[in-house]
């Protein structure tokens, strides 16, 4: 196991894992909460695959997952952590064939990777069976909640092993996840690092109010101007995502799209072409804004304000990861003024408006909004000039990768 955090490049753990890996290590239930990008794999991981030590029938460790992604993404990780013994990692997601999940169960598994609707698939066809786990993770829950999992997660959980270690992370705990808790959990205690309602420190984010006429030029006119390294575009609808990336396409900018109407290639084609620097931007809708671990990305753009207030936090939060700093936009239009509002109260501060300067605006109400006093955000090396209580951004070059 050392070996594996080695080869990772692992020297300090975060507080998180801190935290939770003695307590986990000792078997107590844990529900963890901390902001995205601090390391919540590993601090599930580690101690858990440390306990597994060797090669047996299993699956002994089960990690439910709400989407393809995050179960993806944690398989790879847990893969690297065990690289140097003979525990044996597999994935069942939906979207893609039966087939070789069906082989690595066959085959046996110590971790199991899931997302609940294929895991029942594969648990009703009797290729897969949860009497031997031992270690039970609800990754992501309130997530599960939002895309309706409950139920089926509660089924999986029937069907696990009532003497086990059950560890719970979610980003915030409402009604439904306590009722959870309260049943599948004993006497769990409980980490938090640092406020649920807070986007993380390391991220700068500003609101850029704008006429919905022009709501495209400005996203197309900060794109030109700012400097990036890569950038995530977050968009409310799939439609609207698809909208926007064909823009960007006319307007030279290499795009990868991320949604929910994509098959399993094309998303996973999206991420490792982002990753690995072939496309500097990824338009997405909420699908990318919770777990995903994508390393530098400097900026995201909200060019839909969301609906939801803890999704503001979410969606930024891919930006300022392990204690890099980042830029968060979000274009505001007239009718997202409650949306934002909203957001404001949920994170207990108000967001800086700002103009872009040189870009010739409308006159919309949202400018007399502004009021005076208010401190600049950092926008990634633009140079912020406050007028009318708003800021203008002189231009700065754009980075390509």
């Amino acid at each position: 196991m050392l070996e594996g955090v080695k080869a990772m490049g692992y020297v300090d753990p975060t507080p998180i894992q801190w935290r939770a890996i003695p307590l986990i290590l000792e078997g107590r239930d844990v529900i963890g909460s901390a902001q995205t990008g601090t390391g919540k794999t590993a601090a599930f991981g580690l101690p858990v695959l440390q306990k597994l030590e060797r090669h047996a029938p299993g699956p002994r460790f089960l990690i439910l997952e709400p989407t393809r992604e995050l179960a993806a993404q944690v398989e790879t990780a847990l893969r690297d952590f065990a690289r140097f013994t003979d525990l044996r990692v597999a994935v069942v997601f939906g979207g893609v064939g039966y087939g070789r999940q069906m082989d690595a169960l066959k085959h046996g598994v110590d971790v199991l990777v899931a997302t609940p609707g294929r895991l029942l698939d594969h648990l009703e066809r009797g290729t897969c069976k949860l009497n031997l786990v031992q270690h039970l993770v609800l990754d992501e829950a309130d997530r599960m909640l939002d895309m309706g999992f409950l139920p089926d997660v509660k089924r999986i959980v029937d069907r696990c092993p009532r003497r086990r270690q059950t560890l719970l992370f979610s980003a915030t705990i409402p009604p439904e996840i306590e009722t959870l808790i309260r049943w599948a959990m004993k006497t769990p205690q409980t980490i938090e690092i640092g406020a649920r309602r807070s986007p993380a420190e390391t991220v700068k984010h500003v609101i850029y109010p704008v006429s919905s006429a022009q709501k495209t030029d400005l996203l197309l006119a900060l794109l030109e101007r700012v400097n990036y390294e890569s950038v995530i575009v977050f968009c409310r609808t799939k439609h609207g995502a698809d909208r926007v990336a064909q823009l960007l396409k006319r307007n030279q900018h290499a795009v990868a799209v991320l949604h929910s109407n994509r098959t399993q290639g094309e998303r996973e084609r999206a991420l490792r072409g982002f990753r690995d620097g072939r496309y500097e931007v990824l338009v997405a809708t909420d699908i990318a804004s919770r777990g995903l671990d994508i390393e530098d990305v400097s900026h995201v753009i909200n060019y839909d304000v969301p609906q939801h207030a803890e999704d503001y936090v979410h969606r930024i939060g891919r930006t300022g990861r392990a204690e890099a700093r980042g830029d968060a936009f979000t274009l505001m239009i007239a009718e997202d003024a409650k949306h934002v509002q909203a957001i404001e109260r949920f994170i207990s501060q108000k967001i800086p408006r700002v103009k872009l300067e040189h870009f010739d605006y409308r006159y919309t109400a949202l400018f007399e909004e502004a009021k005076p006093g208010q401190s600049s955000g950092y926008t990634g090396g633009v140079r912020a000039v406050r007028v009318h209580g708003g800021y203008h951004f002189a231009p700065g070059r754009r980075r390509r990768r």
